[in-house]
């Protein structure tokens, strides 16, 4: 491992200046090497966090950073620079800073090298690092993090409201009105820690219902409280959003914010964490409950969640179209020019619910394959159609991808569509859901059903998919089990293959392959028989060559 002095003074250049120090002065030092540019988005954003550690480590005088940029220019270096008070490269030196980019080698930014007083490179996860821990983190070793986390594994294991609010400087938690409430006051309650963001979307969206609750939770005097952990980053809008709001808090920018949304490893926003009034996790988020089932998931116990469990169970083998499409006066689709369809015009068809979003590049690769399959399907059968739910970012690009639909949809604003995304658990996009002509859901995996047999897939049940699987073993019947081709080194097996694209003719191919378990190499059975014939009659040209783990032609 080459040692720091060695690291600076053959790639910064013993004497190099750095912005005030020279290279021998940081020696003996730990040292951060910040890899960081100011049209970063993601830099800029943790460049704040990165001086507050800074600000507290330096002190100690064991540590130093050394900013490495990627800038373009040097007004955007001195701009961005001016917010740090650290060191840096300077940006005339393009020489030390493209030698420290191809020793480090960053694979993006911000990149934060930590390099100890040896010269041992520690960890290249600074940023993961500081991001979860903070100052905390410091001396940034692997031995500290790995005391960090046994640290959060004993809070857990003694939880209690206690360890989750109070902070060495701090125990209590504030109101909307600057009245401060000591966290013993809670003690008993069950609590719901609301993990928010006031000036993001779902969290604006879901606030009102919860403060619903919240109020009539309390008129009918139950022992229930919610402290917000906000994490925003503007003052004004955490203000602005919590004036708004009738429960408690922690304080604006307090640490504890943060280090509860690792805590309690925090995958989606909002999150509502219930902590019983023992001071234990009673559930990790029970906002999907509070959406669907409102007042009636409280006290959001385990023997609760039961008894929800059996209310969706019976909730869908009652299920119909008109249950999960019609909400109040919200009974109908649009088509072309915005027209109304009735949703009572679709019942007794086979629906596709199309979950797509034109920012979606595989929505948009996947459109032409469901369009033709659409077309090919109502030829045979006019009791079907395809409903889009669009997750787009505005009406534009909703009216864009729209109009190259030939089906119909629900409109770009409306609500209902929150309840079809959290029924059907979409997580990524595109995602097809078949509804039956019961109204019940056939499958949610209609989308695989479509790549891969088209319009033969309709109408997605079980049996016809059986029907499909055996087919295909029908069709291999007869075939040879190996293939051993005079211009392809390996011998080629009958493999049942999703997807596939053909080293013979270049078409995907799909069922079938006779593929090279030694490369990258797939024939159509068609070819592949076709080919073999030919040879057998001296009449083909076609050859490959291997090259390691790759065939191409000749």
């Amino acid at each position: 491992m080459l040692p720091t002095i060695f690291i600076l003074s053959s790639l910064l250049r013993r004497g190099t200046t750095l912005f005030g120090a020279t290279v021998i002065s940081v020696k003996g030092k730990r040292l951060g090497l910040y890899f960081s540019a100011s049209w970063c988005g993601p830099c800029r954003r943790f460049t704040p966090t990165l001086v507050e550690v800074y600000n507290e480590v330096s002190p100690k005088g064991d540590f130093e950073i050394i900013y490495i940029s990627r800038d373009k220019d040097a007004d955007s270096f001195n701009m961005y620079f001016s917010k740090m008070p650290w060191l840096a490269v300077p940006f005339s030196d393009s020489e030390t800073r493209n030698a420290l980019l191809k020793f480090f080698k960053p694979r993006g930014i911000p990149h934060l090298v930590i390099v100890d007083e040896n010269g041992k490179v520690i960890t290249r996860n600074g940023v993961q690092i500081i991001s979860e821990h903070d100052v905390e983190g410091y001396p940034f070793s692997p031995e500290r993090i790995q005391e960090l986390k046994e640290q959060v594994e004993e809070a857990k294991r003694n939880q209690s409201l206690r360890s989750i609010l109070v902070s060495p400087s701090r125990d209590l938690v504030i109101s909307s009105d600057d009245n401060k409430v000591a966290v013993s006051e809670l003690d008993g309650k069950t609590v719901g820690l609301y993990i928010s963001l006031s000036s993001f979307k779902s969290c604006i969206d879901f606030t009102p219902k919860l403060a619903d609750l919240y109020k009539e939770l309390k008129v009918k005097g139950e022992s229930f409280e919610i402290v917000m952990i906000p994490l925003d980053d503007d003052e004004e809008s955490f203000k602005q959003g919590f004036k708004r709001m009738p429960w408690l808090s922690l304080p604006f920018k307090d640490k504890s914010c943060r280090k509860l949304a690792q805590y309690f490893e925090l995958s989606a926003l909002p999150t509502l964490v219930i902590i019983g009034p023992d001071g234990k996790t009673l559930h990790s988020n029970v906002v999907e409950a509070i959406r669907d089932h409102g007042i009636v998931a409280y006290p959001f116990t385990p023997e609760k969640f039961a008894e929800l469990a059996e209310i969706e169970k019976a909730r869908d083998a009652a299920q119909t179209l008109e249950s999960i499409l019609v909400s109040g006066d919200q009974d109908y689709v649009i088509g072309k020019e915005g027209i109304k369809i009735p949703v009572s015009d679709l019942v007794g068809k086979t629906i596709l619910l199309y979950f797509s979003a034109h920012w979606c590049p595989p929505c948009r690769a996947f459109l032409p394959i469901l369009t033709d399959a659409y077309h090919k399907i109502k030829e045979k059968d006019d009791a079907f159609e395809v409903i889009f739910i669009s997750s787009d970012k505005n009406q534009a690009s909703f009216d864009e991808y729209f109009a190259g639909m030939p089906w119909l949809a629900l409109p770009f604003d409306d609500w209902r569509k929150g309840f079809l995304f959290r029924k059907f658990k979409v997580k990524s996009f595109p995602m097809l859901v078949a509804i039956g002509p019961s109204g019940r859901t056939v499958t949610t995996e209609a989308r695989d059903h479509i790549s891969l047999l088209g319009a033969d897939a309709y109408p997605f049940t079980d049996d016809k998919l059986k029907e499909i699987e055996a087919n295909c073993e029908e069709m291999a019947k007869g075939w040879p089990w190996k293939l051993t081709l005079s211009a392809h080194n390996h011998k080629l097996v009958l493999t049942r293959r999703n997807f596939y694209t053909c080293d013979g003719c270049d078409k995907v191919g799909t069922f079938w392959s006779y593929c090279c378990s030694e490369c990258d190499f797939d024939l159509h059975p068609d070819c592949a028989l076709d080919l073999e014939e030919k040879r057998k009659k001296n009449d083909s040209k076609d050859d490959w060559v291997c090259e390691g783990e790759v065939c191409r032609k000749a």
